[in-house]
């Protein structure tokens, strides 16, 4: 989080190596269950390693970590609109993150555009259409939820935190209801894809003024994120943080219980971790990388498929089938060599989202103060 006062720049570690984690969860979650597979034809087919590798499921839980994407975003909007009032905070906000979404449009209309001309398989334009566009989803419940911000910061000092994320989880409960009791084909409003992400919103709300501190609130949180993710698994949730293909089920798309669950689970880690990323944030090259990942945050989340899906294309040109890149992710052995490609897909986007002129980074240069009690 940046918060500029007096031309001074406040950050608070902590949040920031949270946000850094996030980052850095789904951009490493979708590298290694995306496979794409090389076709007799030179086409490129989609298919998960967590269809047949189901054991790996939990995994997932580690790497599906948009609860604390949007738990850093409350506690970073709450903190900032405190020290800026007024109508232009909005506009600060809401610009940081559209600007790299219509960005991304553009461009990859652009290439899309090139490689339709070029005579691109379809099944390679669709699949590579679908991700190139599906971070995007990601933007339209957070800019929600930033305009509501004081909204929602005045309903959780009035009623309380409980109630607020209770009546949140609530609308989620219902939802999830719906779509079992109701024929497949029924259409349910997309209202959980605010309401889940409403409650670490909430969570960081709160935390920003101070009325969600120490290990109590952590023990707290962790208590009703186990007993949460045992009942909905119970009840024949899906084992998965993620979709996957032909379950049928996602918990993810839309959001359930589950995904709430588990983000109240993870915001509680991170509060019971905050001494200790705190004290890594004290080191001078901890600090850098978790100031550069904040630095391009948007722009990594935005552009790590097309990286993914751009490296698999030209490697295809090679005219064979590269291991965890091109083959089927159908066992430990794809999961290795995916592994192995992970150096040279991060070196790809780091170049990529490094200082890009299309795009604002941050409010001047990273400066810290030794002024007690401010973050």
């Amino acid at each position: 989080m940046t918060v500029v006062d007096g031309g001074r720049t406040h950050r608070d570690p902590a949040v920031d190596a949270l946000r850094a984690y996030a980052v850095a969860g789904v951009v490493l979650g979708h590298w290694l269950v995306t496979g794409l597979v090389l076709d007799a034809d030179g086409s490129l087919s989609q298919a998960s390693p967590l269809t047949a590798m189901p054991a790996l499921a939990p995994a997932s839980w580690v790497f599906q970590t948009l609860g604390l994407f949007f738990f850093t975003a409350g506690y970073a909007s709450a903190r900032s609109r405190s020290r800026q009032p007024g109508p232009g905070w909005l506009t600060r906000r809401l610009r940081r993150l559209v600007l790299p979404a219509v960005a991304l449009l553009g461009t990859s209309a652009a290439v899309l555009l090139v490689a339709t001309l070029a005579g691109m398989p379809d099944d390679t334009l669709s699949v590579a259409l679908t991700l190139a566009i599906s971070p995007l989803w990601f933007l339209a419940p957070l800019l929600a939820l930033v305009l509501l911000t004081g909204p929602l910061r005045s309903a959780v000092r009035r009623w309380g935190l409980s109630r607020c994320a209770v009546a949140a989880a609530a609308v989620v409960a219902g939802a999830d209801l719906a779509g079992r009791l109701l024929p497949t084909d029924t259409w349910i409003p997309p209202v959980t894809v605010v309401a889940a992400w409403a409650v670490p919103y909430l969570l960081g709300l709160t935390h920003a003024d101070g009325r969600l501190n120490g290990r109590r609130a952590a023990r707290w949180l962790l208590g009703v994120a186990t007993a949460g993710l045992v009942a909905v698994l119970a009840l024949g949730y899906p084992v998965s943080a993620v979709g996957v293909p032909g379950d049928g089920r996602s918990n993810l798309n839309p959001p359930t219980l589950f995904a709430v669950a588990l983000a109240v689970g993870q915001v509680g880690l991170a509060l019971s971790a905050r001494p200790a990323l705190e004290g890594l944030c004290r080191r001078p090259s901890f600090r850098r990388v978790i100031d550069e990942v904040n630095r391009h945050a948007v722009r990594i989340y935005l552009w790590h498929q097309p990286v993914l899906v751009g490296v698999a294309l030209l490697a295809a040109h090679a005219g064979t089938a590269l291991p965890g890149l091109h083959t089927a992710p159908d066992g430990p052995v794809w999961l290795l060599a995916r592994i192995g490609w992970l150096p040279v897909l991060v070196s790809v986007l780091a170049i990529l989202v490094h200082r890009r002129p299309w795009t604002p980074a941050t409010v001047g240069p990273v400066r810290r103060t030794t002024e007690p009690g401010v973050r």
